[in-house]
């Protein structure tokens, strides 16, 4: 059914433009992705549907890290490197050199306490650590993720703030240890969200919760459950390509990278779900990060298990152009086909900013927020290379957005 209102008079041309752009959201349902095996080429909306068949990757290097990194346990790629951390009471984290390993310098933290230090993350101006890990010592209270600010980092002088959350949904009290689902390992951050994917030691899924990315005490929501059949760990977000990667390990220390992309807005779990295999048998991958969305860096800490069983902890690299590529041309397809007064939308469906792309915005452009009845809710201007307009606060339904250049082009936005 179409989007429908009530008890409005809407001028003609906002009927007009609605009946024309709307299709009732969406279009023709389906595999959108020419990788899958069920592909739909008349397909023209990804419906989440696709299939893909079993696969495995092979590292196609690792690289045995410093002693200091045992219990490495989270990764990001920021200032041209890579950046870890450790899950016991180090209050350090470290850049490492992807040749040898070695650790090239660290930046303390002071102040600050490491419970569980399992999982890094950040934005433009932020790192965010998360000392949320909840797998020993029955249920913890104190589940917090570290906001550290960039700058102040680099000279020295860190500034350090403290977001809080609890879990919407759990039951106060309930144990924790090894027969929890509210043990935590991963999460990413967005402009101005955290999205946190469990580690469900019963169910072996993973529950996506969100909560704002600003210090204070929250409520983390739950957004939505997926059977990932495995221990979720560590996620990197790909923002300007709809894309997520979470690695992870099943029961059996066989270690995995699934892949979310082609999402709308952050129905995540509504997105192409293809999971990866990575031939290193009884490697507990902790973290996972990437430079350019092909090309991965997994850590995994140290294991023992008996006399038979030692894995040293390591940096492996891992090749997933030959699974992404086409889906990255896509992309790029999509930007080259514009005009110079063309733009894309995104996430469209979108639950508190849009972002538009274009051939070029970087003369000034004007633009306006209407609602249904032709009232602007919002306006401004933009210039850049990927701007961002909100719509945080809106009632859910349709508006046009209205961009203004040389001349003007009206476009349909749907508020979630």
């Amino acid at each position: 059914m179409c989007y429908l209102w009530k008890n409005k008079t809407v001028p003609f041309f906002f009927v007009f433009l609605f009946l024309v752009t709307a299709n009732c959201y969406a279009g023709i349902p389906g595999c959108t992705d020419p990788v899958a095996l069920n592909y739909d080429p008349a397909a023209t909306t990804n419906d989440g549907s696709c299939i893909y068949k079993e696969t495995t990757v092979i590292p196609e290097m690792e690289i045995r890290l410093s002693e200091k990194l045992v219990e490495t346990s989270g990764l990001i790629y920021w200032d041209q490197h890579i950046w870890t951390h450790n899950d016991n009471s180090d209050v350090n984290i470290y850049q490492i050199d992807t040749i040898s390993g070695n650790i090239i310098q660290s930046l303390s933290l002071p102040g600050v306490v490491n419970t569980d230090w399992e999982e890094i993350s950040q934005d433009s101006a932020y790192l965010y650590i998360g000392d949320f890990g909840n797998n020993s010592g029955g249920n913890r209270e104190d589940l917090n993720i570290l906001r550290v600010d960039k700058k102040s980092l680099l000279e020295g002088a860190p500034l350090i703030e403290k977001i809080e959350f609890s879990w919407s949904d759990q039951i106060v009290g309930q144990k924790a240890f090894a027969d929890t689902d509210y043990d935590c390992e991963a999460f990413i951050v967005t402009k101005d969200s955290i999205y946190l994917f469990t580690k469900q030691w019963i169910s072996k899924k993973t529950s996506l919760y969100s909560l704002p990315n600003t210090p204070g005490v929250h409520v983390a929501k739950l957004k939505d459950t997926y059977d990932v059949e495995g221990l979720v760990t560590g996620a990197v977000l790909v923002d300007n390509k709809n894309l997520i990667a979470l690695c992870g390990y099943s029961t059996a220390l066989e270690p995995f990278i699934l892949l979310l992309y082609d999402f709308n807005g952050q129905d995540f779990f509504g997105a192409n779900k293809r999971k990866i295999y990575i031939r290193a048998a009884n490697h507990q991958i902790e973290g996972i990060t990437t430079a350019n969305g092909l090309r991965y860096y997994v850590s995994n800490e140290y294991l023992s298990l008996g006399p038979f069983i030692n894995v040293p902890q390591k940096l492996q690299i891992i090749d997933l152009r030959s699974y992404l590529q086409k889906y990255f041309n896509s992309l790029a397809s999509d930007t080259n086909n514009l005009t110079m007064n063309d733009y894309i939308l995104y996430p469209n469906p979108a639950d508190d900013y849009i972002s538009l792309k274009s051939n070029t915005v970087t003369i000034r452009s004007d633009y306006h927020l209407l609602d249904l009845s032709g009232r602007v809710i919002r306006k401004g201007f933009f210039s850049g290379d990927e701007p961002d307009i909100s719509v945080s606060g809106l009632t859910a339904g349709i508006y046009f957005l209205k961009i203004c250049r040389e001349n003007c082009r009206t476009y349909k936005v749907i508020k979630k």
